[in-house]
């Protein structure tokens, strides 16, 4: 018989987060995840699913029935939606102006689709003219588009136009708010978004593991009109349905600690209020931008398309990513990233989100930058 392994107890570094993600957990999202488990068909979770579901929808502002957590992290959930809606020789249009635009294009392929592009720098947003430009030459069946992307910085200013243009030739859209969700303005009906799907571990500030998406009846009853099976068993919605619907019925086993610190958090965003937390949101990010500006790291997108839960900087001359990243990581404990894609090694992404959106971390970083810079 093999020996076994001597692994000492954990004990991870405690970091200030304040990079892309995940971003700091409440204490209260902590302490609901240490509270007793229950089956996933318990009385009293069925209980806890009707009021995450609930939440959900105050927080993507929508009435949408179908709006779920996807057991998993952000990108499970964007598998879900795409997955479902494309159906095999759709036309599928995503953007190319950031990392995740490119990641969209990927699973819309492994869906069956057929994929083209819209064009924009990275750095920049998508325009109204360029959407319709190639909604004229491809005729697309669906449309993604990033709210908030994550890996530039952007937020995409004109969503209801970029809709109106979808929907007019009767087009799907289908809306990235991993890093939105929670942070910036976000409102799923009154935009007319079809489907939107999001993270936890952004600005909700939870554990991944329990992944917002939501979908309009329009949406829904193109997933349930299916010929062909999703190709993915495990995110069905068409399965799931049973589910999260009514019947309730036995589908896969949830992560229920997940969806217990997915309820706290949204409880958290429910007690603050939407736009209360939105302003939060802008007013700790344009601290940060004034602070890290007195030590030589300007803004890489303009003010006009500014992600207040997601800035990338400019690095002063001299001054590499790597140097700034693992300093601050290991002087003080702090974490921010790089860039990907495009940005790599031209941009350093620095989150202000959830519970990290607040004065304490971001002072914290400010003087940390200007001391190891003054070095």
């Amino acid at each position: 018989m093999h020996a076994p392994p001597a692994i000492d107890e954990l004990s991870p570094p405690d970091r200030t987060l304040l990079g892309p993600g995940p971003s700091m957990v409440h204490p209260r999202v902590l302490r609901t995840m240490g509270t007793p488990l229950v089956g996933h068909l318990d009385p009293a979770f069925l209980e806890v699913m009707d009021e995450v579901q609930e939440l959900l929808r105050y927080t993507f502002q929508t009435t949408n029935k179908w709006t779920i957590p996807v057991s998993g992290t952000g990108s499970a959930a964007m598998e879900a939606a795409f997955a479902n809606l494309v159906r095999p020789g759709d036309t599928v249009l995503v953007p190319t102006n950031g990392y995740f635009g490119h990641r969209m294009a990927a699973m819309a392929e492994r869906a069956g689709g057929e994929v083209v592009t819209v064009d924009a720098p990275w750095g920049a947003p998508l325009s109204s003219a360029a959407v319709a430009d190639a909604f004229d030459t491809h005729q697309p069946t669906v449309f993604g588009f990033v709210h908030a992307e994550t890996s530039t910085g952007v937020l995409q200013p004109d969503v209801s136009e970029l809709v109106e243009i979808a929907h007019a030739h009767d087009a799907f859209v289908i809306a990235d708010t991993v890093t939105s969700l929670g942070g910036v303005e976000l409102r799923v009906d009154d935009w007319g978004i079809d489907v939107a799907y999001a993270g936890g571990q952004k600005c909700l500030s939870c554990p991944p593991g329990a992944s917002p998406l939501t979908l309009s009846d329009r949406a829904m009853d193109r997933i349930l009109g299916r010929e062909s099976p999703v190709r993915s068993w495990y995110l069905d919605l068409s399965l799931l349905e049973g589910y999260w619907g009514s019947e309730r019925a036995y589908h896969h086993t949830a992560p229920i600690t997940n969806v217990y610190a997915l309820r706290e958090a949204l409880r958290l965003v429910a007690e603050e209020g939407l736009e209360e937390r939105w302003e939060r949101h802008r007013r700790v990010a344009s601290e940060l931008v004034a602070g890290l500006e007195t030590h030589g790291l300007e803004p890489f997108v303009e003010e006009t398309s500014w992600l207040p839960s997601l800035t990338t900087f400019k690095l002063p001359t001299g001054v590499s990513d790597e140097w700034l990243i693992s300093q601050l990581r290991e002087t003080y404990s702090i974490e921010i990233a790089g860039g990907l894609g495009d940005l790599a090694g031209e941009v350093v992404r620095i989150g202000c989100m959830g519970h990290s959106a607040r004065r304490e971390p971001i002072a914290y970083l400010i003087a940390a930058v200007g001391e190891l810079l003054e070095k």
